[in-house]
């Protein structure tokens, strides 16, 4: 038996890990927050434990330590411009640390912890999500029919589910602004929430809009697999307006017309509300491949998520539930700070997905696809 503090634990992701966490029997779930009522009152719907939990409280570290739990899960985003006070709360407590961030910069800067967590003797794990945990996942299950992996291009599109005003804040802080990718091995800029495009799901998802996102695979991966030469990330949401209203307040900070559209997060989430109805509840993912075989040859590679009944929201919290389920089966990481990546297979993700409305799927694909070459617009 492990015991796992879930930080946020009541929240839109944090809710989703505490009630996967807790049907485990080996896991003894406590569900953080800054509010004691929500936190109890939530972990009593799951057969948990409650407790308040205050980052903001000047004996925060001193609390977490006093819970002598072996893992924490911090979900209470957003990440994007967060310091790293929980993770050196954790290190102080002598507590592993997991969370879900997926900005790039907390992902990819998390290392500065390394030479206190291995002191520590912890496990500091930043971006245990979607990216770069999944994607990277899939990647290195496929590299092997790779002789050289040119290019990376990963996509991913939401259903109607509207997230918290403080998830599309952190959307909103990059979008407009200049965001570094490699393309032809050399840095080269984008523009967040720009770069229009459509791309091909399968059904029930099918033709969705996306654009250019700043995530930590677009640092990562380069650096991980020799030779690739080109990383794209894109994403987008279901309904149309939600999208393009998005994509015009990029365009307006772009154009210098506009400096923070962070500030309408509220707004936009409020009209966004109002059309969930008119959503399919379907979603995706994908992680386009392409390089060269073991006998020269071009070679494309396709890996696809669908997911239905909104069952994707549960996608980007399926690393740190594998991630504490190993750790209860008697998995230990090594000392140190590092981004989610190498951790999990794709097997141990995908063994999540068990009872979820989700689909996956793996074939060559041909390079003049739809989406080989829409996301350089």
């Amino acid at each position: 038996m492990i015991t796992v503090v879930v930080l946020g634990g009541y929240g839109n992701f944090g809710a989703v890990i505490s009630a996967r966490l807790s049907s485990h029997s080996n896991i003894d779930v406590i569900v953080a927050g800054r509010n004691r009522q929500k936190a109890e009152t939530f972990a009593a719907s799951i057969g948990a434990r409650g407790v308040e939990l205050d980052t903001s409280n000047a004996r925060f570290a001193a609390a977490l330590k006093a819970i002598a739990a072996e893992v924490i899960v911090h979900c209470a985003g957003p990440f994007q411009n967060a310091d790293y006070a929980v993770a050196r709360a954790a290190i102080d407590a002598g507590i592993s640390y997991i969370d879900i961030a997926d900005g790039r910069r907390f992902v990819c800067d998390i290392v500065s912890l390394d030479g206190l967590a291995k002191s520590a003797g912890v496990a500091v794990v930043s971006g245990a999500s979607s990216v770069p945990a999944l994607s990277s996942a899939v990647v290195d299950a496929y590299r092997c029919r790779f002789k050289v992996l040119n290019a990376i291009r990963t996509g991913i599109t939401a259903s109607e589910k509207v997230p918290g005003e403080a998830t599309i804040a952190a959307v909103l802080s990059y979008a407009g602004r200049p965001i570094d990718v490699t393309r032809d091995s050399r840095q080269q800029q984008v523009f967040g929430w720009q770069g229009l495009h459509k791309a091909c799901f399968s059904a029930p998802v099918s033709n969705r809009w996306l654009c250019h996102c700043d995530v930590p695979d677009l640092e990562l991966f380069p650096a991980r697999y020799a030779g690739v030469e080109d990383v794209s990330f894109s994403a987008g949401v279901e309904l149309t307006v939600s999208h393009f209203g998005t994509w015009l307040l990029a365009g307006l900070r772009r154009s210098g017309l506009l400096k923070r559209p962070e500030r309408f997060a509220g707004s936009l989430r409020s009209a966004a509300l109002r059309l969930e109805r008119f959503g399919s509840g379907a979603s995706g993912m994908f992680v386009r491949m392409s390089g060269i075989d073991e006998r020269g040859q071009p070679v494309n590679w396709r890996w696809e998520l669908i997911a239905r009944n909104n069952d994707g929201v549960n996608v980007p919290c399926l690393a740190a539930v594998a991630l504490c389920r190993k750790v209860a089966n008697g998995a230990s990481f090594p000392a140190g700070a590092r981004p989610c990546v190498g951790l999990l297979t794709l097997e141990e993700y995908l063994q999540e997905l068990q009872g979820l409305a989700i689909t996956v799927s793996a074939r060559p694909e041909a390079a003049s696809s739809p989406t080989a070459n829409a996301e350089n617009s």
